[in-house]
């Protein structure tokens, strides 16, 4: 090696090489902070970035998408072992800003609408194998800044936007097998500039938006199966180019557009309540859930924040980059955040942010806003669209993070349960599911020739890995899934840090049955409890009065039901030592 070392790692990477990092030379005078790449074909070293701290004997575990943890010693590093990728993909038949993008279950991705010289109801479809555009049977309405929302059933709800002033409230859906549209119930409220968000009993809640030029209180669910829209509570703040973001609790985060106060939805009570005031807001900044569950806010100001839902605060980031255009931001299979949007010309056009480590990256990918970022079936982002410095741009780009990978290690799906009904085992199959054992076969290290298996909810982000309960070379069967949203996901299969490209599987919305109380007991600090069994997944609220006589309409929502276990729901009432008798309905959500 270049410099010796001992208390050092050695790391085999998804590209073959091996990763020597941190240790030292004789305890004292040589704190080496450097790392090495060697390479096994041509038996060199090459030098690679640096530690920012001398670190002694730490551990390195590869981690899904390919990056290097290594805590231990004063600090913890991160080390980005695949390299970065942008190619463009060929121009598109019209140019356009604040339409949307929508990956469809067979992997293709929809374009509706928005907006260049005068607003599009031009339709067209991005297919990601063949890099091919198709322009497809129009929408029945011009419309700009709308929302398209893919609902578990596979049709894609476009709903409001604008001709013109006064909005729409119309709504409409695409039928992807027979490529028609067709409306459906038009919204209370004429809205553009609003959020759409898929909610785990398959509605739909709308927040906000304009009809002329303000932002509005108000909030609507629509059922797919009725086709219909009704009114719930009002938001506490007018809100229009907004954020709208479904947490891993059921509950709706709202930040940002015309107001620095945040806000939760809680879908059980229909009631919002406020969740804190956010560092990070400006007109359309992007918002995006992490894999701890946490939520990263970004907008024009050079400051990111960040939403704990455990203890409803707020944070900030490290600084990033002053941006005067809309962003976007995307969560990488490497655990990344993609922001994505127009800055000053001496600034990167996009940075990437390092959930573990909380630092940005700047990185050159073309200057955007009003346009939209997609993540694709193979992991790839499509950036489409919008307008920059030099005007439309109709070239679209795909972003991806894992060039230099070794492909003949890849693995392969061929199928993939689906329908996946909450409380069933997934069960995977392809080749590939063994790696090379990566592992230096000292303590320090870790081996990485298991499957790693992770879902990821198309319209939520959420992401989850299943535990397994057994796996070979080509099959993989994961313990019952359950605390999932339901509707459309990807499932990814990770060996030695590299993904498969991901297969798409539906996990229909559970069906409640009527609950019976199965247990109900009064804990010793006088709060009332019961339990009951039900469909795994299911959503529950609570009902409570001290007169059963009273009108439903007049009895006080409690809150959710917590499903600790598969199909097993629980209520605690903390409050029910307030009053003589109380008496409780439950209702399906």
């Amino acid at each position: 090696m270049p410099t010796a070392r001992f208390g050092h790692t050695a790391t085999l990477l998804p590209s073959g090489n091996v990763l020597v990092a941190a240790g030292t030379q004789d305890g004292s005078a040589s704190r080496n902070t450097t790392a090495t790449l060697y390479d096994p074909n041509s038996g060199s070293w090459t030098p690679t970035g640096n530690l920012l701290h001398f670190t002694l004997a730490p551990t390195a575990t590869l981690l899904p998408g390919g990056k290097v943890l290594l805590p231990g010693g004063r600090d913890f590093h991160t080390y980005h072992s695949t390299n970065i990728t942008i190619k463009a993909v060929g121009n598109r038949n019209v140019n356009r800003q604040r339409h949307t993008t929508t990956l469809l279950p067979d992997g293709k991705v929809l374009v509706v609408g928005g907006l260049w010289a005068t607003p599009e109801s031009s339709v067209e479809l991005f297919d990601p194998l063949t890099k091919a555009w198709t322009e497809i049977p129009p929408m029945t309405t011009n419309r700009e800044w709308h929302t398209a929302t893919l609902l578990p059933s596979g049709k894609i709800l476009v709903a409001g936007g604008r001709k013109s002033f006064p909005a729409f409230s119309s709504a409409e859906l695409y039928d992807v097998q027979t490529q028609t549209w067709t409306p459906t119930g038009s919204m209370t409220t004429n809205r553009y500039g609003h959020t759409a968000t898929v909610l785990p009993n398959g509605k739909v809640l709308v927040t906000g938006g304009g009809n002329t030029s303000l932002g509005g209180l108000g909030a609507e669910l629509y059922d797919p199966i009725t086709g219909s829209w009704t009114a719930t509570s009002s938001m506490k703040a007018n809100r229009l180019g907004h954020t709208a973001t479904l947490l891993k609790n059921g509950k709706v985060l709202v930040a940002g557009g015309n107001s620095y106060d945040a806000e939760l939805y809680d879908p059980t009570t229909e009631q919002w309540s406020a969740a804190g005031v956010t560092a990070a807001t400006g007109f359309n900044p992007a918002a995006v859930l992490l894999p701890s569950g946490r939520v990263l806010l970004v907008g024009r100001e050079p400051v990111a924040a960040l939403y704990d839902p455990v203890t409803g605060l707020w944070s900030t980031t490290t600084s990033f980059n002053n941006r005067s255009g809309e962003v976007t931001a995307t969560l990488l299979t490497t655990g990344d955040v993609l922001v994505a949007g127009a800055g000053p010309s001496s600034f990167p056009s996009a940075e990437l942010f390092d959930p573990i480590s909380e630092r940005w990256t700047g990185i050159h990918i073309g200057d955007h806003w009003g346009h939209t970022a997609t993540m694709l079936a193979s992991g790839e982002v499509l950036i489409l669209g919008g307008n920059g410095i030099a005007g439309p741009d109709a070239t679209n780009l795909l972003f991806s993070p894992y060039s230099g990978i070794s492909n003949s290690w890849r693995p392969q799906i061929t199928f993939a349960t689906s329908p996946l009904s909450l409380g069933s085992s997934l069960v995977v199959t392809g080749s590939q599911f063994r790696g090379v054992f990566g592992a230096s076969k000292n303590n320090r290290d870790s081996s990485t020739d298991y499957p790693l298996v992770q879902l990821r909810s198309i319209a939520s982000g959420q992401t989850m890995f299943l535990q397994a309960t057994n796996w070979s070379t080509d099959s993989f069967t994961s313990l019952p899934v359950w605390n999932f949203p339901p509707g459309w996901a990807l499932v990814t299969v990770f060996v030695n840090g590299i993904p498969s490209d991901s297969r798409i599987i539906n996990i229909p919305v559970p069906i409640p049955t009527p609950p019976t109380i199965a247990a109900a007991k009064t804990l010793s600090n006088g709060a009332f409890q019961f339990a009951f069994a039900n469909s795994v997944g299911a959503t529950f609220g609570v009902l409570a009065s001290t007169n059963a006589s009273l009108p439903l309409t007049q009895w006080t929502a409690l809150g959710g039901i917590v499903e600790a276990s598969p199909g097993q729901f629980q209520f605690t009432d903390p409050h029910a030592t307030n009053s003589p008798q109380h008496f409780y309905r439950v209702r399906a959500n």
